[in-house]
C-alpha cells in the first residue's frame, strides 16, 4: 500500500477563484448540476514525441482524505472582500464542513505513453466538487508526467544499462524530491539514493560514499579500505577525489583484499573529468584485474544527451546516476496541463456539450465526455483516437487530425485495439 506524504489537510491546496467559484456555484443554486472535466496537456515537454502519464496515486491518495478541517475553515472565515467584509457566507462553510467527492473519475493508468490532447483524467460528477479538483489535479498529474517522461528519456538513452534517480540535494524542495523520485521510477530507473521514498513507495535504494569519506581520511587508500571493512556488501569506491585513475587503481588494491574476504567488489564511480576516457581507461584496469564483473557508474549532471554522447564516444558506463537534470526537469520545468469543462446535465437530462474558443487553434478544447481508443496491429500500437462516449464508435472508426482534416486514419472492425481510461472512482469511492 503506498502510504501518502503528508497526514495534515490539503483541502486548501487550491487557488483561490476555485473557492470563489464553488462559492458561486452554491450560492447560484447550480452546485449539484452535474459536469464533466478533461484534464489534458497541448504539447510534448523536452521537444519529445510522447508523454508518461504519473500522479494518479497521489490524487486517489488526495481525495480519498479530501475533507475541510475546522482549521481550514477558520481560514477561510477570515478572509474578506474589498469592503473588508467576510468574503464566504458562514452558511457555505458550513456546506464545506460536510463535504465529500462523490463523483466518478476515470483515468489513464500511470506509466501509459500518452499524447497531446488525450484526456490523462475525466471528472465527472457535480460542478461544484469537479471545480474544487482543478489546481490539485493539475499539481500532481503535470509534475509526476514531465519527470516520469524525463526519466523515459533517460531510460531510453540507457538503454539495458542501470539508471540511478540520485536527485534529493538538487530537488525544488521536500515535495519535489519526494515526487520526483516516485515519478523517476515510473519512468523507468531502478533505484533511488532517497531513502525516504524508499520507506514510503517501496522503491529500491542504492548508495555509496561522497568525496567528504575519502577526504576524512589520510590517505585515500586507507579510505577505501576502511570503508571496506565497514560494509563489505556495499563496496563501490568513488575514485575521482584526488587523480582518478590512481584512485582506480587503489581501489583495485581495495578490491582484491575485498575479494580474499569472499566479498564481491561492486564497481567504481566516476564524478569528473572526460567521463569516456576515464570510464575506457577504468574498464581495462578493472578487467586486467580481474574484475570484469565491476560496474563503472557515471555522474556529474548527466541526461539523455550526454548519456547518447558518451556511448558514441565508447565510454564503458554501465551504471549512470542521474541528479539535477532529472528531478528538476532542467530544459523544460513544467509541462502545460489543462483541465476543461467539456460537458454539463440539462435540466431534461441530456448533455450539453461545451467548447472553450480561442484565436489559437491549439487552445480550442475538445467538448465531450471523451474516452481514447489506442488501436494495434501485429507490429503494436499504431494509432490513438479521442471519441465521445456518448457516440462510441460501434463499426469502422475514421480519425481526422483536428489541425489538418485532410489527415485521416480508418480502422476496420477487424482491428484490435483497447480504450485507456479505466475507472478508479465511482461515485466518489
Amino acid at each position: 500500500m503506498i502510504r501518502p506524504l503528508y497526514s495534515t489537510s490539503l483541502s486548501l491546496l487550491t487557488d483561490l477563484y476555485q473557492i470563489t467559484m464553488a462559492y458561486g456555484y452554491w450560492k447560484s443554486g447550480t452546485a449539484d448540476r452535474e459536469a464533466v472535466f478533461n484534464l489534458y496537456f497541448r504539447k510534448h515537454p523536452f521537444q519529445g514525441g510522447f508523454t508518461i502519464a504519473a500522479g494518479l496515486s497521489g490524487v486517489i491518495d488526495y481525495l480519498n482524505a479530501f475533507t475541510f478541517s475546522d482549521g481550514d475553515l477558520d481560514y477561510l472565515a477570515g478572509l474578506t472582500g474589498t469592503d473588508h467584509r467576510p468574503l464566504f457566507d458562514p452558511a457555505f462553510l458550513d456546506y464545506l464542513r460536510t463535504f465529500r467527492f462523490t463523483g466518478d473519475i476515470d483515468a489513464v493508468p500511470e506509466g501509459t505513453a500518452v499524447f497531446p490532447n488525450e484526456p490523462l483524467v475525466r471528472v465527472q460528477g457535480p460542478i461544484l466538487q469537479c471545480q474544487l479538483l482543478e489546481t490539485p489535479l493539475l499539481t500532481m498529474i503535470n509534475f509526476e508526467s514531465l519527470i516520469a517522461t524525463k526519466a523515459a528519456r533517460i531510460r531510453q538513452a540507457a538503454g539495458s544499462d542501470t539508471v540511478l534517480e540520485f536527485g534529493l540535494r538538487r530537488a525544488q524542495g521536500i515535495d519535489g524530491g519526494m515526487t520526483a523520485s516516485r515519478a523517476a521510477y515510473i519512468g523507468g530507473c531502478d533505484a533511488t539514493s532517497n531513502v525516504l521514498a524508499g520507506k514510503l513507495y517501496g522503491i529500491p535504494v542504492r548508495g555509496t560514499h561522497a568525496h567528504s569519506w575519502v577526504m576524512s581520511f589520510g590517505s585515500e587508500p586507507e579510505a577505501f579500505d576502511v570503508y571496506t571493512d565497514v560494509l563489505p556488501n556495499n563496496v563501490t569506491l568513488l575514485v575521482d577525489t584526488y587523480d582518478t585513475i590512481q584512485g582506480v587503481k587503489n581501489a583495485i588494491e581495495a578490491g582484491r583484499k575485498l575479494r580474499d574476504r569472499g566479498y564481491r567488489f561492486s564497481g567504481i564511480r566516476l564524478d569528473s573529468g572526460d567521463l569516456a576516457y576515464l570510464s575506457i581507461e577504468a574498464r581495462r584496469l578493472l578487467d586486467e584485474a580481474g574484475f570484469a564483473d565491476t560496474a563503472i557508474v557515471g555522474s556529474n549532471d548527466l541526461d539523455e544527451h550526454l548519456i547518447a554522447s558518451l556511448k558514441n564516444q565508447g565510454a564503458r558506463i554501465n551504471v549512470w546516476g542521474i541528479g539535477t537534470k532529472l528531478v528538476t526537469a532542467y530544459d523544460q520545468p513544467a509541462l502545460g496541463g489543462v483541465y476543461k469543462l467539456a460537458a454539463i446535465r440539462k435540466p431534461d437530462g441530456a448533455w450539453d456539450y461545451r467548447l472553450k474558443l480561442s484565436e489559437q487553434a491549439v487552445k480550442i478544447s475538445t467538448p465531450g465526455i471523451q474516452q481514447v481508443r489506442r488501436f494495434r496491429d501485429e507490429r503494436g500500437f499504431t494509432a490513438d483516437m479521442i471519441y465521445n462516449l456518448e457516440t462510441s464508435p460501434s463499426g469502422p472508426a475514421t480519425m481526422v487530425d483536428p489541425y489538418d482534416f485532410t489527415r485521416r486514419r480508418s480502422f476496420g472492425t477487424e482491428t484490435g485495439f483497447e480504450d485507456l481510461l479505466v475507472p478508479v472512482f465511482r461515485k466518489g469511492r
